[in-house]
């Protein structure tokens, strides 16, 4: 009786442990579809970002006189602080500053 005893308890127990294997399998098969879905997602979502951001840029480009008064500031900036550059480096800086 105890060895029949023995052979039940060990049947569960296998059981069990196939049951559980398959349990973590399914649960990494549905996050690896989660993870992928949400890649795709994210890919979607900065291709509309990237579309939307470069037909504002284009409409709403600064104007000269923008970056002029910005490379100006940047100008008495540098020379109050000292910093070597050139009317080029500051109207360059100006544009990044600005978006152009």
């Amino acid at each position: 009786m105890a060895k029949k005893a023995a052979k039940k308890t060990a049947k569960k127990t296998a059981s069990k442990k196939v049951a559980k294997k398959a349990a973590t399998k399914t649960a990494k098969k549905a996050a690896t579809k989660k993870a992928a879905k949400k890649a795709a997602a994210k890919k979607t979502t900065a291709k509309k970002a990237a579309k939307k951001t470069s037909t504002s840029s284009k409409a709403l480009a600064p104007s000269s006189e923008a970056i002029q008064e910005a490379a100006y500031y940047i100008y008495l900036e540098r020379l109050s602080n000292g910093i070597p550059g050139n009317d080029k480096s500051d109207w360059i800086a100006a544009e990044r500053s600005l978006g152009a």
